[in-house]
Order: C-alpha cells, then sequence, then structure tokens
C-alpha cells in the first residue's frame, strides 16, 4: 500500500530488516523518506494528524528493532550537503543528517584536516553521531562538535545547541537522555584544523602506528591504520563477513571509580592469570575506563561463542552477532544472559549502547496492538 500526502509517499508494511546492520526487526507499519526540511516538517505534520508515534532512522547500524515492528512512521533522513568556511586557522564545517559518516570522515582526511582521523569506518549517518557522542581510539564527537540543529518536535521550531549545551558524556548526551526523542537533528557543525596533527590519547593505536614507523604520525596514517584496526575486529562492514551483522559494540565500556575499580581487582583475581590485567584507561575526570570485553570474556563467554541463531563475533567479544536467522527476542535473550553473567561473577552491569526499540533490556517484550 502506498499513499500520496501533500507531496510525500508513504508506504506501509515494511519490514524494518531492511534497513538494520542486524537485519531483524519487525514491519513499520508506515514509513517515508525525507531528502528535505520542508518533507521533514511535513512528516512530523502527518504523524500528529494521525496521532502516530514517530521512529527517527539513520543508517541503522546502532538499532535492535522488536520482532512486532513498529506501530507508527518511520521516517528515514536522507538530508545531504556540506558547506564549509575558513575561521582564521580552522575549518567550520557543516554537513546535513543524513550525510555518510564514513564518506564524510574519509573526505576530511584527504584533504589533511585534523580532528576526526580515528573516526573513520564508523558506519551510520553524520545526524546520529552527537545522540551518543560518537567515540572511537580516542577521539569522541564532542572534541570537534561546535553546533547541532535540531528540529524540536514539540514546538516545531528549529533551534541551535552549542557543545556545552548538547550535555556530552561517554557515549551519551541530552538528545539519549533527558530530551530522549524530542529532537530530530538537522545537521552538525565541526570545528577541524588543516595541516594539523593528530592527538593521540590510544595505547593501541599508538602501537600500531610505531610499529608502522610513522613517528611522527600524519592525520592519514592515524585514518589507514584506525581502518586497518577496525577490520581485523570485523567493525568495517561487509555482506560477506557474517561478524558484520551486528551493531559493532554491543555494550558500553563501564566507567568506575577508584574504590571500584579497587574492588573489582579484587573479584577478578581468581579469574586472571598471573601477571595478566584488566584492560583499563585513566578518564579526563579522574575516573577508570574498563574493558566490557575482557569482562565477557572472563565470564565464559569467547569470541565465536554460539548461541543458537545469535552468538559473538570471531574477532570481538563485544560484538553479538546474528548469524542468520536470528529474531531480536534471540538476541536480548543472548544479551541479557551475558549481562547476568558478568554481573554474578564480577559485579559490574553492563549497559547496553545501541537503541533498543519496542524493547526493554529489562523486561520482555510486549507486542503492540493492532491499533499501535
Amino acid at each position: 500500500m502506498v499513499m500520496s500526502k501533500r507531496g510525500l509517499i508513504i508506504e506501509a508494511d515494511l519490514p524494518l530488516s531492511r534497513f538494520t546492520t542486524f537485519q531483524v526487526g519487525g514491519l513499520a507499519r508506515y514509513y517515508t523518506r525525507a531528502t528535505t526540511l520542508q518533507d521533514v516538517l511535513e512528516s512530523v505534520s502527518w504523524v500528529h494528524e494521525h496521532s502516530l508515534p514517530l521512529l527517527i532512522l539513520g543508517g541503522g547500524s546502532n538499532l535492535l528493532v522488536a520482532d512486532h515492528g513498529f506501530p507508527g512512521l518511520v521516517l528515514r533522513i536522507d538530508l545531504q550537503g556540506t558547506e564549509y568556511e575558513m575561521d582564521r586557522d580552522v575549518i567550520e564545517l557543516t554537513a546535513a543528517a543524513g550525510e555518510n559518516w564514513h564518506q564524510l570522515v574519509t573526505r576530511i582526511v584527504e584533504l589533511g584536516w585534523a580532528g576526526m582521523e580515528c573516526l573513520v569506518g564508523i558506519p551510520g549517518l553524520v545526524g546520529a553521531t552527537p545522540i551518543q557522542n560518537v567515540g572511537a581510539y580516542g577521539q569522541e564527537i564532542k572534541d570537534t562538535l561546535t553546533r547541532v540543529e535540531a528540529l524540536d518536535l514539540q514546538t516545531g521550531q528549529v533551534r541551535a545547541f552549542t557543545n556545552e549545551e548538547c550535555g556530552f558524556g561517554y557515549r551519551k548526551s541530552r538528545f539519549k537522555a533527558d530530551d530522549r526523542g524530542r529532537y530530530l537533528i538537522l545537521s552538525v557543525t565541526f570545528r577541524l584544523i588543516p595541516g594539523g596533527e593528530p592527538k593521540l590519547f590510544h595505547a593501541e593505536l599508538e602501537r600500531h602506528l610505531a610499529t608502522r614507523g610513522h613517528t611522527p604520525p600524519m592525520v592519514r596514517d592515524v585514518s589507514a591504520t584506525v581502518l586497518d584496526l577496525r577490520r581485523r575486529k570485523s567493525m568495517i562492514l561487509h555482506e560477506d563477513d557474517p561478524n558484520t551483522r551486528s551493531v559493532g559494540s554491543f555494550f558500553v565500556n563501564p566507567i568506575l571509580d577508584k574504590q571500584q575499580f579497587a574492588m573489582l581487582l579484587e573479584t577478578i583475581a581468581p579469574f586472571t592469570a598471573a601477571g595478566e590485567r584488566i584492560p583499563n584507561y585513566p578518564t579526563l575526570d579522574g575516573r577508570i575506563k574498563i574493558s566490557a570485553a575482557w569482562l565477557i570474556e572472563h565470564a565464559g563467554y569467547a569470541r565465536g561463542y554460539v548461541h543458537g541463531n545469535v552468538g559473538l563475533s570471531t574477532r570481538h567479544a563485544l560484538a553479538l552477532i546474528n548469524r542468520g536467522g536470528a529474531t531480536a527476542h534471540d538476541i536480548l535473550t543472548f544479551a541479557r544472559e551475558i549481562r547476568d553473567r558478568v554481573r554474578d561473577r564480577f559485579g559490574i552491569t553492563l549497559v547496553p549502547e545501541p537503541t533498543l526499540v519496542g524493547l526493554s533490556f529489562d523486561e520482555d517484550e510486549q507486542p503492540h496492538s493492532a491499533a499501535g
């Protein structure tokens, strides 16, 4: 069924598994694609008129959608375009929310602009990056972001947020916390340094750069090394690699204060070999980030672990994968099992990183009624 409304083409009953990297998810009751701000405004108006919920869809690389689907309108954001201006010795680059993130970072690196080189290879679209303060290998979006332009779905007004107003934290922002679901991001502006030197804050990355003789490394050296590391861990989407039927890291790395970390070291002692230490990294606020992958593996889930139609990547214990024929229920059941085992053994409760649609990590999913 296809309907036209004010120029919108709205399709009915599309499988959301087509639009997610997990390749699971039930039917979208309605679906449309926005290529202009006017499309966005008309879509929002349409859901208000019909009293339907709205789901904003980007690249689908950080979503786990329920098997019963979504009972409202799924709005796929396909806003395109980039522009930049020079401000003294920096570049202010603005990218529309529908721009492909990896392609954008690749272009920036090719131009020799520093600030995003460690964020190459991350799937998804620009508009999703501020929501969870996307980061990798020591860099985060908050390090370069200067402005977010968003549509307030409550008032219908477009407003701008500064970096400070976004409320960034580790894998979070105001858009994922207090204002979850209120704003639809339209564009993001970044401040980059042409000809700048990369800032390295990740030990594994520094080691690999050194072994390649990149001392000091250039932006292109860092980007190429990050891509290589991501490929080795099957963190680059590829249709022939079953390890990439996932959302990448399913769990967030826990952050502990010093007392909690000391207690953890005592708890894990019986599960570690002589001289072995859990990977950990200091944070700017004096706390300690620990490896969720290490906890998972030492709780008895090795890379490649099989749990029916789901399992762990053969290359990275943080990636839960759809081995073929899996449902959202299968994935969530396995994720809960891992969470419970880690909590029982180490006293640490792992938190999921992807957005759950129609699902709760703490409760069994409840199907929506036909009326939504």
